[in-house]
C-alpha cells in the first residue's frame, strides 16, 4: 500500500523529508503538541492519575522508562505532565518546538531504580498509582509509585525494592502484560509459551491500609506469599498452556476478569476462559501471516478484538465468529503501515476508533465505521488512503514502540519512539491532540465553519 505522499513512479520520501513535511503541517493538524527529547530510549509510556485541574490545563502523572547502556541504571520514571486543555494552545506556540529540547510540559517527579530494562509498564485501573513492569526475567514486578522513595540513578546504586514480585513463569516474560479493568488481576505471557494469571487483591488492600498509617504487610495474604530478599512474592492463580512459541501480548476481556486473550510468535490468537480450565477456549491458528506483536479488546463492544503483526497489518476479529483451527477470518484487514505493527489500542472515547503504531515511525488513527462509506464510493476521504484511516501522526523519526490514549482527556495521546543511531539515538516522547475538526461529526464541523465564515464577512 503506497503512502499518501508517494506518487506512482516516485521514490517514497526519506525520513527527514517526511518529518519536514509533517512539521510544516503541525499548526493545521494539531490542537496541541509537546515534544520531549529523551537521552535514553523508552520502551513504554502510560498515563497515570490526574491530580490537579485548572482553567487552561490539568496536571497528570505520566509513567515512562529509561533504557540505558549500562553506564547508569535503568529506571522507571514518574513524571508530572501539564496537559493543555482543548482549544487553548496557540498554533504558533505548538509549531515552535525544538526536537532536541525537553518539553516544559513534562517534568520528572520521581525515579525508581529498576532491576533491568523496563520493557512494559501497565497501571492498575482500580488504583493507577500501582503499576506492573516487565523486564528480562520470568517475574512481574509491582510498584506503588507514590510510596516508593525517589532515587538518584548513579552507577553502582542498589536497585529499588518492588512492592511485590509475581512468580510463575519458567522463562523470561518480557512484553506481554495486562491489568484487568474490573478486578485487581494481572496477566502475563512469556518465552515459556504460557499465559499466567495472578490476583493482587490482598496486596492492594494492604497498600491502602499502609497509606492510612497501618503496618504494611510484607506479602499479599491468602497464604500464598512469602518474604524474599528482593521483595514479597505471590504465586500464580492459573497457568494457561496453548501457544507454540513466545507469547508477545495479552489482554483481558473488559467485561469479565475470567476471560482474556493472547497472541504470539506462533501467529495464533487464543481466547481463554479461566472458569473452563487452563486450555484454550478458542485458538485461531493463523490469525496473521507472521508473528503477532500486539492485541487489544474493545472496551465499548466486547465482540471486537484488534491484533497487530510483523506482516505490517492490523486485523479486527469478531469473537462471535471465531472457531478453533484453520485460518482466522477477520472482519477487516487494515493496511496502512509499511513495517511491523508494534502496538494497537482502542480509543476510550469512541467504540469504532483505534490507533496503531509501527516500526515505520507512524502512528495511524482509524475508524472502522468509515470503511463502509469508503468502499461504497460515498466517502469524501482521500481515495489513496487505506479504508478507515483518518489521521496519520508522523512526528517520530523511528519506530513508535508504545502509545497510550488519555482516559481523562480522550483525544490526547502520548507516544514514544526508540530512535536509532541514524536519527541521533535516544528516544522521543510526544504528547499530542489532533484538531477536533478532524474527528468531530461532519455536519457539526460544517456548521461551525459556516458560522466562522459569516463572522468574517460581518467583520469585513
Amino acid at each position: 500500500m503506497k503512502d499518501k505522499t508517494e506518487k506512482a513512479g516516485e521514490q517514497p520520501p526519506t525520513v527527514d523529508e517526511r518529518y519536514t513535511q509533517w512539521k510544516s503541517l503541525v499548526p493545521v493538524l494539531y490542537d496541541w503538541l509537546a515534544n520531549h527529547n529523551l537521552l535514553w530510549p523508552s520502551l513504554s509510556c502510560r498515563w497515570g492519575p490526574q491530580f490537579e485541574q485548572a482553567t487552561y490545563k490539568n496536571r497528570q502523572r505520566l509513567y515512562l522508562s529509561e533504557q540505558t547502556d549500562g553506564s547508569v541504571p535503568n529506571t522507571l520514571v514518574i513524571a508530572n505532565c501539564e496537559v493543555v486543555k482543548p482549544r487553548v494552545a496557540a498554533a504558533q506556540h505548538i509549531s515552535q518546538f525544538n526536537e532536541e529540547a525537553r518539553s516544559p510540559f513534562v517534568k520528572k517527579f520521581k525515579t525508581i531504580i529498576h532491576p533491568g530494562e523496563v520493557n512494559r509498564i501497565r497501571e492498575l485501573p482500580q488504583d493507577s498509582k500501582i503499576v506492573a513492569t516487565h523486564t528480562d526475567s520470568p517475574d512481574v514486578l509491582i510498584w506503588d509509585v507514590e510510596s516508593q522513595p525517589n532515587r538518584h540513578a548513579t552507577l553502582g546504586v542498589n536497585n529499588s525494592r518492588p512492592d511485590l514480585i509475581l512468580t510463575g513463569h519458567q522463562d523470561n516474560a518480557e512484553f506481554a502484560l495486562a491489568m484487568c479493568p474490573s478486578e485487581p488481576f494481572v496477566l502475563s505471557g512469556g518465552k515459556d509459551k504460557s499465559v499466567v494469571l495472578w490476583s493482587i487483591h490482598d496486596h492492594v488492600s494492604t497498600l491502602a491500609a499502609a497509606d492510612q498509617g497501618e503496618t504494611k504487610s510484607p506479602g499479599s495474604g491468602a497464604g500464598n506469599s512469602k518474604p524474599s530478599a528482593e521483595g514479597p512474592t505471590v504465586q500464580a492463580r492459573g497457568i494457561f498452556q496453548g501457544h507454540d512459541d513466545t507469547v508477545e501480548d495479552v489482554q483481558f476481556c473488559p467485561s469479565s476478569a475470567q476471560e482474556f486473550c493472547s497472541v504470539g510468535d506462533d501467529s495464533c490468537l487464543i481466547l481463554w476462559d479461566a472458569r473452563a480450565g487452563s486450555s484454550p477456549a478458542v485458538k485461531v491458528e493463523k490469525a496473521h501471516n507472521a508473528d503477532l506483536h500486539c492485541v487489544d479488546w474493545n472496551p465499548h463492544d466486547v465482540n471486537y478484538i484488534l491484533t497487530g503483526s510483523a506482516d505490517n497489518t492490523v486485523r479486527m476479529f469478531d469473537r462471535r465468529n471465531l472457531t478453533s483451527g484453520g485460518v482466522g477470518s477477520p472482519v477487516h484487514i487494515f493496511e496502512g503501515h509499511t513495517a511491523a505493527v508494534l502496538c494497537v489500542q482502542w480509543s476510550p472515547d469512541k467504540s469504532s476508533v483505534f490507533g496503531s503504531s509501527a516500526e515505520d515511525g507512524i502512528l495511524n488513527i482509524w475508524d472502522h465505521e468509515r470503511i463502509g462509506n469508503w468502499e461504497d464510493g460515498a466517502s469524501s476521504e482521500d481515495p489513496t488512503s487505506p479504508p478507515g484511516l483518518f489521521f496519520r501522526h508522523a512526528g517520530h523519526r523511528d519506530k513508535v514502540v508504545d502509545f497510550h490514549w488519555n482516559v481523562a482527556d480522550p483525544w490526547t495521546i502520548v507516544s514514544v519512539s526508540d530512535d536509532g543511531e541514524s536519527t541521533g539515538g535516544g528516544g522521543t516522547l510526544q504528547i499530542w491532540r489532533m484538531i477536533d475538526l478532524i474527528y468531530r461529526p461532519e455536519d457539526e464541523v460544517l456548521d461551525e465553519l459556516d458560522k466562522f465564515k459569516s463572522h468574517l464577512l460581518t467583520c469585513s
